[in-house]
């Protein structure tokens, strides 16, 4: 029916829901901590998700003592490390679709081949020179090979 990025809750609501005051809510918009949707009216809705988030920045501020810069710092970095794992996501499974496809293209050349023209595995080789021709001409003394003048 609805996910948790449905902005459903009026800021009455979500108020309740997070232990916050509605002018709490407003601040927390106006600083960029959590931003949720606008109704036609301009009325702000708050989603599931928007309300963990409000949550969220409670704890920090209070429990860990975090000023509210350093909350949206860690909130926009936790922002950043899901859209990153998502797209990691992505390309994983882009790279598996790409893989799937290449064993199918190397399956398929595989079983193109003809196997009947050149059994490698029973083929022979063989390898043979042709012998020089023999010379009529007497070995040359080993000082001439070498540019020697011979007298």
């Amino acid at each position: 029916m609805y996910d948790d990025d449905t902005p459903v809750f009026v800021i009455s609501v979500a108020a309740q829901l997070s232990g916050l005051h509605p002018q709490t809510l407003r601040a927390y918009d106006r600083l960029g901590l959590v931003s949720p949707d606008r109704a036609v009216g301009r009325g702000r809705r708050y989603s599931a998700r928007d309300i963990a988030q409000l949550r969220q920045v409670q704890r920090l501020s209070q429990e860990e003592g975090i000023n509210l810069a350093g909350v949206k710092r860690i909130l926009d970095l936790e922002n950043r490390v899901e859209a990153l794992q998502k797209r990691l996501s992505e390309v994983l499974d882009e790279l598996d679709a790409m893989n799937a496809a290449m064993v199918q293209r190397v399956a398929e050349a595989h079983a193109s081949h003809r196997r009947d023209l050149v059994p490698i595995r029973q083929a022979a080789v063989v390898s043979w020179q042709t012998a020089p021709l023999p010379s009529s001409r007497a070995v040359p003394d080993s000082r001439a090979a070498r540019g020697d003048e011979i007298m």
